[in-house]
């Protein structure tokens, strides 16, 4: 497991500490995620049910209620990758309402635009947009591993949530347990990456051993919360299901 980042003088928290095997510095970072991200667009939905055994678009529908969407709401789902909670909230807001997507990928938007028909933009959570006070809903799946900062991320969704308004993360986050962290180790970071390389490409296999290494190296569950707070959030909380699948919530 990767040292925990401490918060800088000011105040500013990174998920991670730099992962040298991937990349160099902050800048490097980005350009890795963006082209990784890029080059595995095509296959990262097959790997995707793959992983989740089917049951991935279920729950992301199920969290997305629990943080209060309903029909006719105003979404924004940042990081959208090829729109798998995109999906969800347009399922749930309807006709009546509205959901847009944001990426810093390309790759990963004109899957989601082509499939879904979804309003997209190109850019990063850290830098938005988007109007001030515009969405009902901010949702964010799996990709709080790949910002550059936590508190400067989170007053940007804090800014363009109308009062009131809701935000809901999704993460994976590995068991303190040992026994379970090693076995879930083995399967994203051994079972998946093996499998990818049987049936696509070896880039996609690599995507997957990334992701764990950002897990195991993500700042705990406490530092997430702590860090929502600093940015204004309020009646911040963390909702689990089977210990592995994390949803920090947060009111404007």
């Amino acid at each position: 497991m990767s040292a925990t980042p401490e918060p800088s003088p000011d105040g500013l928290l990174p998920p991670h500490l730099p992962l040298d095997r991937y990349y160099r510095g902050e800048a490097g970072r980005h350009t890795f995620v963006v082209g990784l991200f890029d080059t595995t667009a095509s296959d990262y939905d097959y790997v995707e049910r793959m992983m989740a055994l089917g049951w991935g678009s279920w729950y992301r529908r199920r969290a997305l209620l629990r943080v209060g969407l309903v029909s006719g709401m105003k979404v924004l789902d940042v990081a959208c990758g090829t729109g798998l909670v995109t999906r969800g909230a347009m399922g749930i807001v309807g006709p009546t309402g509205r959901v847009f997507g944001l990426d810093p990928s390309f790759g990963m938007l004109r899957r989601a635009v082509r499939s879904l028909r979804v309003a997209a933009v190109r850019g990063v959570g850290e830098a938005l947009p988007v109007r001030s006070d515009s969405v009902d809903v901010l949702s964010l799946g799996y990709a709080l591993r790949h910002l550059s900062d936590l508190v400067v991320t989170f007053r940007e969704f804090r800014r363009v949530l109308r009062p009131g308004g809701r935000l809901c993360i999704l993460e994976m986050t590995p068991p303190r347990n040992r026994p379970a962290r090693a076995l879930l180790r083995l399967y994203v970071r051994g079972v998946i990456p093996a499998l990818a390389r049987l049936t696509r490409r070896r880039e996609t296999a690599f995507l997957w051993e990334y992701f764990w290494d950002t897990m195991d190296a993500c700042v705990p569950p406490a530092t997430v919360l702590e860090a929502l707070g600093k940015a204004g959030f309020s009646g911040v909380g963390r909702y689990t299901e089977l210990g592995i699948f994390s949803e920090y919530t947060g009111t404007k």
